[in-house]
């Protein structure tokens, strides 16, 4: 039997830094995220403010830069998987910011491994997880200070998978289809959204890989990790 001492954080619930953190947000900066490098996106800058994401745009023009509700002047792009999966970005780098999610990242940027996740690279996270022997790991859940039960509902969902591949996803997509951040998205209470964000944001294991984020010099940068699948 696999054994793994699983922590279930909100970002300001983090009082020291993990030796391996996975970070969700379902809905919807990870799957946006996965849908990215779906669309052939090379790797991701986690901005830590929008004016930092639009420095960074100004910087290396060629760039994508992605941010949370309404569009905006400086930006190419919003936070929302069934706008994105029209974008082509083979070979292009995308700057990414969101409220929670890439938030949530840099606040676990010192840990030795940190991956980012929703429902769309589970499998492929839990995995990797179990690849690594991962026996500690701090799921870091972004939403609603800590409280997206989307989220948390995935990192439950993670953690079971990386210790008996027999977990079942049925009632955690349940629990994410049901959640707050779902209606909200549904009801339009969020800007810049597609009426498929929720249905995507819910599809299980549309993608292979697992997303690593790491420093690479002064910036978090998130990029896809093929993960071996039978």
């Amino acid at each position: 039997m696999i054994r793994m001492d699983a922590r279930f954080l909100g970002i300001a619930e983090l009082t020291e830094v993990p030796s391996v953190a996975v970070v969700i947000d379902v809905m919807r900066a990870y799957t946006v995220a996965a849908w990215a490098f779906g669309q052939g996106a090379e790797k991701i800058v986690l901005a830590e403010s929008l004016d930092a994401a639009l420095a960074l745009k100004a910087r290396h023009p060629d760039w994508v830069a992605l941010k949370d509700g309404p569009p905006a002047p400086g930006f190419d792009a919003v936070n929302s998987p069934g706008l994105l999966r029209s974008v082509d970005l083979g070979g292009r780098t995308v700057v990414q910011k969101t409220t929670a999610g890439t938030v949530g990242a840099l606040a676990v940027k010192d840990a030795s491994l940190v991956l980012c996740a929703g429902f769309v690279v589970a499998e492929a996270t839990a995995r990797l997880l179990r690849a690594r022997a991962c026996d500690s790991v701090t799921f870091v859940v972004t939403g609603e200070d800590g409280r997206a039960d989307e989220d948390l509902a995935c990192a439950q969902y993670i953690a079971g998978r990386a210790v008996d591949d027999g977990t079942d996803a049925t009632e955690f997509l349940r629990r994410a289809a049901d959640s707050r951040a779902a209606a909200e998205l549904t009801e339009g209470v969020r800007q810049g959204v597609h009426p498929d964000d929720v249905a995507l944001c819910v599809e299980l294991d549309r993608f292979p890989f697992a997303m690593v984020a790491a420093l690479e010099g002064p910036l978090m940068v998130l990029r896809p990790h093929a993960v071996p699948w039978p």
